[in-house]
Order: C-alpha cells, then sequence, then structure tokens
C-alpha cells in the first residue's frame, strides 16, 4: 500500500515536465545579499514546495532526486542544473543527492521565500552557523523517499533539529480522508468485482482485489 500511495503523489506532487530543455531563469523575490548563512530557503512550485539551506557565497543546500548520478561517472554533467526530467526519474528509481547548487539553480525560474516555515513550529530555530554546518555535513548522495525521506526533512533536521514534512503529512491526511469515505470501499468492490468477471476468477486478479477491498475496509 505505502508503494501504491508513493507512486500516486508522485503525480499529483510533481510537475508535468517537457521533453524539450526548459531554460532556467533567475527569478528571485530577493536580493542575496538579505540571506543569511543557514537560512532556509522554500521555493513554491505548481504543486509542491522545494526546500534548501542557503550557506553563503550564492550557494544553496537541497536534497534532490537524481537519476543522473546512478548512470554516468561525469561529474560535469552531473552538476548541471537537475532537469525536472532527471527529478522525475530520481523520483522513481529513489536516487538522490545532497547538493550545493547556486541560489538561481535552486530556485529554477521560481520565486524564493526565506525561513517561511520558522512560524510554523514551536521549536526555536538552532543557530544559523550550526543549520549551515550541518547541511555540510550531509553533502553527498543519500537515501531517499517522496514521502519519508525528502527535501523537507532535510532542511527541519538541519534547521529545527528532527525531521519532518507538512507536505507529507498533508497528503497522508487527503489519503486517510479517502480511505475512510465508504463509498471508497463500495466503488473498490465494485471495480475488483467488474474486474474478476472480465478477466476470469484466478488466483492473480481475485486475491488482489479481495486484499485492496479487505485493506481499505478495515481502515476505513
Amino acid at each position: 500500500m505505502v508503494f501504491i500511495f508513493e507512486k500516486i503523489f508522485i503525480f499529483a506532487n510533481l510537475k508535468k515536465f517537457s521533453l524539450e530543455k526548459r531554460k532556467v531563469r533567475a527569478r528571485c523575490a530577493i536580493e542575496l545579499s538579505t540571506l543569511k548563512r543557514g537560512d532556509l530557503l522554500e521555493v513554491p512550485r505548481t504543486l509542491f514546495v522545494h526546500f534548501g539551506i542557503y550557506l553563503g557565497n550564492n550557494k544553496v543546500a537541497h536534497l534532490m532526486p537524481d537519476i543522473l548520478p546512478a548512470i554516468s561517472d561525469d561529474e560535469c554533467l552531473i552538476g548541471k542544473v537537475v532537469t525536472n526530467k532527471r527529478l522525475i526519474l530520481g523520483v522513481l528509481a529513489k536516487v538522490a543527492s545532497i547538493r550545493v547548487d547556486t541560489v538561481q539553480d535552486f530556485a529554477y525560474g521560481g520565486s524564493i521565500m526565506v525561513n517561511h516555515m520558522d512560524k510554523s513550529f514551536k521549536t526555536k530555530p538552532l543557530s544559523n552557523e550550526e543549520v549551515a554546518q550541518r547541511a555540510e555535513k550531509l553533502v553527498g548522495a543519500t537515501s531517499y523517499s517522496l514521502l519519508w525521506d525528502n527535501c523537507e526533512h532535510f532542511v527541519t533536521y538541519c534547521r529545527y533539529g528532527f525531521p519532518m514534512s507538512f507536505q507529507t503529512d498533508k497528503f497522508c491526511e487527503i489519503v486517510k480522508k479517502i480511505i475512510r469515505d465508504q463509498r471508497s470501499v463500495v466503488i473498490s468492490a465494485a471495480l475488483g468485482l467488474a474486474l474478476t468477471l472480465c478477466v476470469g476468477v484466478g488466483p492473480f486478479t481475485t486475491l488482489p482485489s479481495f486484499l485492496f477491498t479487505f485493506t481499505l475496509w478495515m481502515a476505513s
């Protein structure tokens, strides 16, 4: 079930990408001179938010899914801006790294918000220098999960001392509402019955349909 929810989350929270190379524009909503080392940066995108930690000198550490390191050793190529295509393939393959990019490359054409998450935490942020040092120590290959170990978990660990993701929490709440809706159970049962009738009764059709319906019913 977790595998299914992660794949749903991919298509519900990632922008549709173009096969053509996208031109990256520097459209930051702030001046670099106002940024402080250790600041938490957010870039709202169409359906999700990307996060990073400012290290100073126009550099940002951020966790990025990227398929390229898994198929190439070309550091020059890997160091280029991670396109949406590379990102989505990295999400599917669960390949990621905490990398350092310029503010402009991090923003990828979006507008940046600074320390916006502070108002959502009761916990006082760590000192800016400690935040930056935490981020720097984690630079390199890292584990990745779209729901449980993403860029938001990275920045909240660095700035507040423990990892969490408001985006994941929000998505899980939506899934819970859907599961608890008795109509979902009825619909899934009907689909399972229709699948069985169309394909035929067999262990590869009846059992998955039963298990899916049963899971929804027990969770409702």
